[in-house]
C-alpha cells in the first residue's frame, strides 16, 4: 500500500515534527495524550500498538508528543487494534469519562424505540418537570418550509382561540434584524442562539399557544429537546415536489435562483432531518391536498388530534 509506505518512512515529510522547539497545537496535543491514555488503558506498548496496525512506531510517537499530524486513515488503523472509535480517539464528548463510555455501550445497537424510550427517561431525570397537561396546551408545528405550518397554524389558533406565533418574527424581534441579516451579520452559531432564546421566551409567556417553527429547529438538539419537552409537537409532512411548489406559489423565487440542483438538495435537507421530524407527537401528511384555502386539511387534523390536546376548542372550524 502507497500510504503504509509512506507512514513506515521516516523521512516522509508529511509524518515528521517540523520542530522539536516548535508550538504544538492543542488540538494535536490533546489527541496525543488521548491516544497514550487508549494504549495504557489497553496495556499496550508503542511498539506494539505500531506493529499490530502496521504504521511507522516514529509516527505514532509524534503523534502522541503532539507534533505529527495524523491523517483519518492512520487513526482508523490505530482505532482498529485498540478497539474505540474515532469519535473516542478525537475527543468526543462522550468518550471523556468513563461514565460516558459505559452509557454509550448501554445504548449502542439499540432500536429507534428503545433510545427513545432512553431520552425521555434522561430528560425526566435532569430536566424541569414539566405536566403533560401543560405541555399539551401548545402546539408546536415542525416540518420545512411549504409544509404549511403558518396556513395551519392561523386557522388551529383561530379555532382555539389561542395566540398564533411564528418563531422566526420572534427571533427577528430580538436581534432587531432579519432572519437573513443575521446570518449574514453573525452566522449560523448565533442564529441558533436566538432560535434557543425565542423558543423559551415563548414557552415562558404563553401557557397556550400555536407556534409555527422555523424548518431547521431540528438541526440544534438542545432546542428540539427543549421543544419537545414543553409543546405537542406535530411535523406537517409532504413531499419535496410540494415543498417547491408551495414556496414557488407564494411568490419566493430564491429556492431555484442560480442553483439548478435545487430540488436534490432540498430531497437531501429533506433526508437528513426526517429521523428528527419523526420524534413529533403527531404526524399530519399535507399532500393529500392544497393546504391553503380550504377548511378539508384543518378538518382532517383536528380529527387525527381529537382526544390528544388539553385545548379549548371555543370556535367552530
Amino acid at each position: 500500500m502507497q500510504y503504509l509506505a509512506c507512514v513506515k518512512n521516516a523521512s516522509c515529510p508529511t509524518m515528521t515534527a517540523s520542530s522539536a522547539s516548535a508550538e504544538k497545537d492543542p488540538f494535536l496535543a490533546a489527541l496525543g495524550e488521548r491516544l497514550k491514555l487508549l494504549r495504557a488503558r489497553r496495556g499496550m506498548t508503542r511498539k506494539s500498538l505500531a506493529q499490530l496496525a502496521e504504521v511507522s512506531e516514529r509516527h505514532v510517537a509524534n503523534v502522541e508528543s503532539g507534533v505529527g499530524n495524523a491523517s483519518i486513515q492512520f487513526l482508523r488503523q490505530l482505532c482498529g487494534v485498540l478497539n474505540c472509535s474515532l469519535a473516542e480517539m478525537t475527543g468526543d464528548e462522550t468518550a471523556s469519562s468513563a461514565d460516558w463510555l459505559m452509557i454509550r455501550e448501554i445504548l449502542r445497537g439499540r432500536s429507534e424505540d428503545e433510545l427513545g424510550k432512553a431520552r425521555s427517561v434522561l430528560a425526566d431525570l435532569f430536566e424541569a418537570p414539566t405536566s403533560e397537561s401543560s405541555r399539551r396546551r401548545r402546539i408546536a408545528l415542525i416540518g420545512l418550509r411549504g409544509a404549511g405550518k403558518s396556513t395551519l397554524g392561523r386557522m388551529l389558533a383561530a379555532h382555539w382561540n389561542v395566540p398564533f406565533i411564528e418563531l422566526s418574527g420572534v427571533i427577528e424581534q430580538m436581534a432587531g434584524c432579519s432572519i437573513a441579516e443575521i446570518h449574514a451579520l453573525y452566522g449560523q452559531t448565533a442564529y441558533r442562539r436566538y432560535e434557543q432564546r425565542a423558543l423559551e421566551d415563548v414557552i415562558q409567556h404563553h401557557a397556550q399557544a400555536i407556534i409555527a417553527t422555523p424548518g431547521g429547529i431540528v438541526s440544534e438538539p438542545a432546542t428540539f429537546n427543549f421543544l419537545l419537552s414543553h409543546c405537542y409537537t406535530i411535523w406537517l409532512r409532504a413531499t419535496p415536489d410540494q415543498h417547491m411548489a408551495r414556496v414557488l406559489a407564494q411568490g419566493d423565487s430564491r429556492p431555484m435562483s442560480g442553483n439548478r440542483e435545487a430540488m436534490d438538495d432540498l430531497k437531501r435537507i429533506l433526508d437528513s432531518r426526517a429521523p428528527f421530524y419523526s420524534k413529533a407527537d403527531c404526524i399530519f401528511d399535507t399532500g393529500r391536498g392544497e393546504v391553503g384555502g380550504t377548511q378539508s386539511a384543518l378538518s382532517a387534523l383536528l380529527g387525527q388530534l381529537e382526544g390528544e390536546i388539553c385545548l379549548g376548542q371555543k370556535h367552530a372550524a
